[in-house]
């Protein structure tokens, strides 16, 4: 071969190789800004229509939040996949993608173009969107809200002592947990707004003083079984109002007539309270 034919060979080779090398933006040179930024030296991002898969590529999320500065080309290929445009070879120093998604779930979709930037090492340095609003997409969606918490009806709840407890006795039946179970998810949520008063009552067998007692001693077992069950203590008042406030009156004779009918009576009311705690 001549010796201008070797000279032009040489020439072309270093023309092609830095034509490949210089394909993409540096990473430390003019023009790289933040996700989002609106500088006017923003990166310039390819022509979409250019691109190796024009409709674009519904990506997973959760893979997308993964992405970090610091990442090699490796690690990103197999969080991402292949760049969709004609990136080059040797010394690319960005990769680009056209990524779908959607407003709503099963809805319409719009594209936004990603770009990646890396250094001369091969190692991510910074992230780009097109538009820039698009990377919002990578927040996380805000957390429902809370539901309103329930308030204890007008009326208070009325849970019959004979099905909480023994006949004469202030101490929780496993029938009686079972119906304190069933009322703990509506009191802890009315909890949060209100003040849970328990009241505890007996019927009018027995004097009023051990009446009284028996009713405080059923209302505070019910009251330590709500807290148990993850009611707050504070939101709790047990009080026992004995005999007072009948339900019932009663002539009956005999004593297990009298008992079966002042049933009502035997009871422990829950209700809601505005006052404040």
């Amino acid at each position: 071969m001549s010796p201008l034919l070797r000279s032009l060979s040489l020439g072309l080779a270093v023309l092609l190789f830095s034509a490949c090398a210089s394909h993409g933006r540096k990473a430390d040179g003019p023009g790289m800004q933040e996700a989002g930024s609106a500088a006017p030296d923003a990166p310039a991002f390819p022509d979409p229509r250019k691109a190796t898969l024009k409709e674009g590529l519904f990506v997973d999320l959760d893979s997308l939040r993964l992405f970090a500065r610091g990442m090699s080309k490796r690690q990103l290929y197999s969080l991402l996949g292949t760049p969709h445009f004609g990136e080059g070879m040797w010394g690319v120093r960005e990769w680009n993608y056209l990524f779908n998604f959607r407003s709503t779930p099963g809805g319409d979709y719009f594209t936004c173009q990603f770009m990646v930037t890396f250094d001369n090492k091969g190692i991510a340095q910074d992230s780009h969107w097109k538009p820039a609003a698009c990377a919002t997409v990578l927040q996380p969606p805000a957390p429902p809200p809370p539901p309103a918490p329930v308030v204890m009806p007008a009326e208070p709840l009325r849970l019959s002592a004979d099905a909480l407890f023994a006949f004469d006795s202030a101490v929780l039946t496993a029938e009686g947990r079972r119906s304190i179970e069933g009322l703990l998810a509506q009191v802890r949520s009315a909890s949060q707004v209100q003040t849970i008063q328990v009241l505890g009552y007996t019927d009018r067998i027995g004097t009023d003083a051990y009446n009284l007692d028996l009713s405080q001693r059923r209302a505070q077992a019910v009251r330590d079984a709500l807290v148990q069950g993850g009611v707050p203590a504070a939101a709790i008042i047990a009080e026992g109002r004995g005999k007072a406030n009948p339900l019932v009156q009663c002539d009956s004779a005999g004593r297990k007539a009298l008992i079966a009918c002042l049933a009502p009576n035997r009871r422990v009311e829950l209700s809601g309270m505005a006052t404040p705690r």
